[in-house]
């Protein structure tokens, strides 16, 4: 598996649960946020984006613009406190306390493996915004390219720019993923663009428009990576099972 950091999206307002701090809820002792952060300790860096008290060693700490402005404003916040160099991120949500470090490596050698060529009409790969949603090739490992429908691509031939897990009924799990960080970075400047200056309550498929993802679906033992926790009855669960 090779390097990579770590971007923990910790804000939001909790409605479902009253407004609470969610990623401070503990499950299994410990808060959710701490929870995500440990499964990825072998992370190059760590940065939590919201608000809190106290963190982990090693943990860098910042504010989305404005507080509260939702989840792409956040990543647009970690992404700039990584190093230049930084080639790969997970970025992550805080409510996801049955993360595992197995889980993050998935994520990982799914993203490193060959990518199958998307072939349009003429032979040659490609770019996201010419892929047809449903025609992505089967990956030999289990994953299969598919390019998130609307926007466009940043063009060229190339292999995915993220791969992210997908639940037993198809849906994208885009806050447990890993992805090329040069890839999301022209993401947020294309949004920013087109939002004229603001990220404020953009949501996270309009940022992801026309990457080109590796759908993951998880084959390890135990439960769900993605399960993360929007109610009560959804803390009990993970209680359960991080028994």
């Amino acid at each position: 598996m090779g390097t990579y950091a770590a971007v923990v999206l910790a804000g939001g307002a909790a409605r479902r649960m009253g407004g609470l701090d969610k990623p401070a809820l503990p499950v299994g002792g410990r808060p959710m946020r701490d929870r995500v952060l440990a499964a990825v300790t072998d992370a190059t860096q760590r940065v939590l984006v919201g608000a809190a008290d106290a963190v982990p060693a090693g943990v860098r700490v910042v504010r989305e613009d404005p507080p509260g402005g939702g989840p792409v404003a956040a990543a647009a916040a970690g992404l700039a406190l990584l190093d230049p160099d930084t080639t790969l991120v997970a970025l992550l949500a805080a409510d996801l306390p049955l993360l595992t470090r197995a889980a993050i490596g998935d994520l990982l050698n799914h993203l490193d493996q060959e990518t199958p060529d998307t072939e349009p009409a003429g032979g040659h790969s490609a770019p996201a915004s010419l892929a047809r949603p449903g025609l992505a090739p089967a990956s030999p490992a289990g994953g299969r390219l598919a390019p998130v429908p609307a926007g466009g691509g940043l063009g060229g031939e190339r292999g995915p720019d993220g791969a992210c897990f997908v639940d037993g009924d198809g849906r994208r799990q885009s806050l447990c993923g890993v992805w090329r960080v040069a890839a999301l970075r022209a993401a947020v400047h294309r949004l920013t663009v087109e939002r004229g200056g603001s990220l404020s309550g953009a949501p996270v498929r309009a940022l992801l428009a026309g990457l080109v993802v590796r759908e993951v679906a998880w084959s390890g033992e135990g439960p769900p990576p993605w399960f993360d926790c929007d109610t009560d009855e959804d803390v009990r669960r993970a209680e359960e099972w991080a028994r």
